[in-house]
């Protein structure tokens, strides 16, 4: 059990080390990234988040004597570097948000050529498998790793807005594959290593990030959850299912917000106030309460999803989308009802 608490331990630890040494830094020079309509905190909250997590991620994963630096692994690291630099960049001065999505979509092509890839993909409803090793196959492939990669990092992004929020949500998804690791049908020790690191890193972060913050993600911190959580799917064995479960809160919203984006006739990567968590700041919760909310739902999913097989999966997915998306049908009608009153 050391081989997985010794690197939790030093992750964790790393964690708090860099937040605590690049705090006073941020705050002599008065680093509070730019301001936006749709932020809710003021100055003296900083976005170092991104920077703390990504340098203790790769720092523990350097002096872990258990793990072999794979191509693959080496891919993850050099891509957690390189959304970081982009996410810096747009916390400081806010990137256009075809220049965002190129980044990531060329992280994502990246750790695909050093060989993070999608050999195969069940049927959700027979459990049957289609096979991607095959020849021919290499598109369709990397399309599905571009894919998946650009949309967890975007799920995750997009919901960090809330103290504790993205975070808390990471957190538990990570804990939900270092577990599904140690499935028999899975059997990833160096995925439930890996998985450890970023649980400690995660959870060191959140230390400094529980409401009320003292800092935050950024852009670069939510892109490095986002990042971990997509390739870490796909490390263990192509778990997509299972993560796409665990983390049905943002994806939903997700859809939610491009949905009304494309009803309003705006462009679908345009920030603005229609996340869930907004309308719901909106209507009175306080960030706290949606904090437990969001986590209390992705625990009882991250049970299920633990413990059911793929067509139990389908159909648990379904029914959460199902609620949720009438969950938020309902905030927006009272929220639209108010407005008009």
């Amino acid at each position: 059990m050391l081989k997985y608490l010794t690197p939790f331990l030093e992750a964790f630890f790393f964690t708090i080390f860099s937040i605590s040494a690049i705090l006073p830094l941020a705050k002599k020079i008065h680093w509070s990234g730019r301001k936006a309509v749709r932020h809710i905190h003021k100055d003296g909250v900083y976005r170092i988040g991104g920077i703390a997590m990504v340098l203790a991620f790769n720092l523990a994963i350097l002096v872990n004597g258990n793990l072999v630096l794979t191509p693959e692994l080496l891919g993850f690291m050099v891509a957690s570097v390189i959304l970081m630099l982009v996410g810096v960049w747009d916390d400081v001065r806010e990137l256009f948000w075809k220049t965002q999505l190129f980044f990531q979509m060329a992280a994502a092509f990246f750790v695909f050529i050093v060989g993070v890839r999608i050999y195969y993909i069940t049927n959700p409803l027979t459990g049957g498998v289609f096979n991607l090793d095959l020849e021919g196959t290499v598109l369709i492939s990397l399309a599905l790793v571009v894919f998946w990669i650009v949309f967890v990092i975007n799920a995750i992004n997009w919901i960090d807005g809330v103290d504790g929020l993205s975070g808390g949500i990471s957190l538990i998804s990570i804990g939900t594959i270092f577990f599904l690791s140690f499935k028999p049908e899975v059997n990833q020790p160096p995925v439930a290593i890996i998985s450890s690191i970023l649980f400690g890193v995660i959870l060191g972060f959140l230390v400094f990030n529980f409401n009320p913050a003292r800092i935050l993600a950024g852009t670069s911190g939510a892109m490095f959850m986002g990042l971990a959580l997509a390739i870490l799917a796909i490390f263990s064995g192509t778990k997509i299912a299972t993560a796409i479960l665990v983390l049905v809160i943002p994806i939903i919203d997700f859809i939610w917000v491009i949905g009304e984006r494309i009803k309003n006739k705006q462009p679908i990567f345009r920030p603005d106030n229609n996340h869930l968590h907004h309308k719901l700041l909106e209507i009175g919760w306080s960030q706290k309460k949606i904090a437990t909310y969001y986590y209390a739902v992705t625990i009882i999913i991250a049970l299920i999803a633990l413990h059911t097989k793929t067509i139990g999966k389908s159909v648990t997915l379904i029914v959460s989308i199902s609620i949720m998306l009438f969950a938020s049908f309902l905030i927006t009608k009272k929220l639209a009802k108010r407005g008009k009153s």
